[in-house]
């Protein structure tokens, strides 16, 4: 099986101020802020939806295959790619623009001041669901607005059944914009917050959230996931990771271990927690796409945690 997974590819910039955001802000001066940072440490990260997730995808053994538009400057994000056997048949460079670019300053209190610019995701909707490709499962994430409406209208049309992950993206769209895509969609995955925000956009129960697809999968950090499926709610654990670097993608990181689950017909149970594992394992290392780990070392953790075998 293979996944066609919809979505952003971006450049993120990281950069750590060795200070406080709040000792060189002053909130009555805010009307005429001007401040510069020193940030001795940075570093630069191939990143964006659906380049982690299917960089996550292919970790596990799966065939994943991102869709996204990218700008002049994606030539070594393409040759990570080719070096780690990602698919980039669907990626689509768009002349004249950069790539989504995130530039993100941290400061000692782990607060974060962010710059995106979109680049080439605002022309996601160039690309198309192809047909008769092999692709049997899909997924929308993040990614242009228009590019989004019609990715999931297309893989609709062509009876391929799709993941809806509106993640950050959200806010981009109107309550009956969201139900067309529930209608659509055949699963759905959202955080806690993404949850909330989706039964107000919407004016819908949980539970009725839950009857419009076949299963709808909400993550809770720290707290495990749960699915809720055949009007029934199955809770998932979260796996513990070895240790804390960076929490940024891990969501990207479970939501590859999902379609991985879907792709092979497993369980929510399995399929939860292979999800829940991939996102522990992502914390445990700097950065989107830096983890890595053989099949066995995964099929061990796995068992490690939650204390059966794979």
């Amino acid at each position: 099986m293979s996944a066609l997974i919809c979505g952003s590819f971006a450049f993120d910039t990281i950069m750590v101020f060795d200070d406080r955001f709040k000792n060189h802000i002053l909130p009555e001066q805010v009307h005429i802020l001007n401040v510069s940072f020193l940030v001795p440490e940075m570093r630069r990260e191939f990143g964006g939806c659906a380049g982690n997730i299917a960089y996550n995808l292919r970790l596990l053994g799966g065939d994943g295959r991102p869709m996204g538009t990218v700008g002049r400057d994606f030539a070594p994000y393409a040759a990570w790619m080719d070096k780690n056997g990602v698919d980039r048949r669907h990626v689509t460079e768009i002349d004249g623009t950069y790539t989504a670019q995130a530039y993100i300053t941290t400061d000692l209190d782990d607060n974060q001041i962010t710059a995106f610019h979109p680049g080439a995701m605002n022309h996601a909707h160039l690309n198309r669901v192809p047909e008769g490709d092999g692709i049997t499962l899909g997924m929308v994430s993040p990614d242009g607005r228009q590019g989004m409406i019609e990715h999931a209208a297309q893989f609709a049309a062509a009876g391929i059944p799709f993941v809806f992950d509106p993640g950050q993206g959200m806010p981009m769209f109107g309550g009956e914009e969201l139900k067309t895509f529930l209608d659509q969609a055949t699963w759905v995955t959202l955080n806690d917050y993404e949850f909330r925000l989706m039964q107000e956009r919407t004016g819908l129960s949980p539970a009725e959230l839950a009857a419009r697809v076949r299963a709808l999968v909400v993550t809770r950090g720290a707290e495990g996931s749960v699915v809720h499926t055949g009007g029934s709610t199955i809770d998932i654990p979260a796996a513990t990771p070895r240790k804390v670097a960076d929490p940024t993608g891990c969501g990207d990181a479970y939501r590859a271990g999902l379609l991985y689950g879907l792709m092979n017909d497993l369980d929510w149970e399995t399929t939860g927690r292979i999800a829940s594992l991939m996102g522990a394992l992502k914390v445990e290392c700097h950065g989107t796409q830096n983890h890595r780990f053989e099949r066995a070392e995964f099929d061990e953790r796995f068992k490690e945690a939650f204390g059966y075998a794979l």
